[in-house]
C-alpha cells in the first residue's frame, strides 16, 4: 500500500499533481485544499496517499496533511453513495476541518452546499460519521504547539467571518489563506483579520 509519495513536484494543476519519485512519475488526484499549498514546480514535495483500485481502473489521491487523507479515507470507505471523486469535490469546497466539524454538529444545510452532496447525503453523512471523526479535526492543526487550540482557533474564525456575511466556503478559504501566512499557532482575532486585510 502506498501511503506517501516523497519526490520532485513535476506538473499541477486545480486537480492534479504529478510527481518525480526517483525517475518514476506519479500523477495524483488532489483536492483544491492540497493545490493551494503546493510549491512551486521542481521542489521537493511529501504528500500522502491513498490508492484506490477498481475492476477497470487504479487511482491515487494525494493530501498536503495526513489529517486531509485519513478524512478523505473515512468519507469514501465509511459513507455509502460517496465515492472518491465526490470526496474531493467535498474537500476543494471546504478544508477537512471544517467539514468534519459541520459532521459533528450535524449541520446539513452546510453540508448540503459540497458540490455532489444533496440535502439526504448530507443526512446520511451525519449519521454514518457523527462521532467517528475524533482526532482529524485536532490533529488537522498540524504542527501546533497546541493543536485543540490551533482547531478552535479556526473554526472561531470561520465563524467569525460567516457571521460578517462570507460564505462559509469562502470563510474557510479566507481563513485557511491567514492560517497559511500567520502560522497554525495564530489567533482568532488575527486569523480573523488577516483574512479580512486580503
Amino acid at each position: 500500500m502506498i501511503v506517501a509519495l516523497k519526490g520532485k513536484l513535476v506538473r499541477s494543476g486545480p486537480f492534479m499533481a504529478v510527481i518525480d519519485v526517483n525517475g518514476v512519475y506519479y500523477e495524483l488526484s488532489i483536492p483544491l485544499t492540497t493545490a493551494e499549498k503546493l510549491p512551486k514546480c521542481g521542489a521537493e514535495i511529501l504528500l500522502h496517499t491513498v490508492a484506490v483500485y477498481r475492476e477497470d481502473s487504479q487511482s491515487l489521491y494525494g493530501f498536503y496533511s495526513e489529517s486531509d487523507r485519513d478524512f478523505f479515507k473515512t468519507i469514501i470507505e465509511k459513507v455509502s453513495g460517496i465515492g472518491p471523486k465526490i470526496a474531493i469535490n467535498m474537500m476543494s469546497r471546504m478544508s477537512a476541518r471544517t467539514l468534519s466539524e459541520a459532521i459533528a454538529a450535524g449541520d446539513v444545510a452546510m453540508l448540503s452546499k459540497c458540490p455532489g452532496i444533496g440535502k439526504k447525503t448530507a443526512e446520511r453523512l451525519v449519521l454514518e460519521l457523527k462521532g467517528g471523526l475524533s482526532g482529524i479535526v485536532h490533529s488537522a492543526a498540524g504542527t501546533s504547539q497546541n493543536p485543540a487550540a490551533a482547531a478552535t482557533n479556526f473554526s472561531d474564525a470561520v465563524a467569525a467571518l460567516s457571521s460578517l456575511g462570507f460564505k462559509p466556503a469562502d470563510a474557510d478559504k479566507a481563513v485557511r489563506a491567514a492560517e497559511m501566512k500567520l502560522g497554525s499557532d495564530a489567533s482568532t482575532e488575527a486569523l480573523v483579520k488577516a483574512a479580512l486585510s486580503k
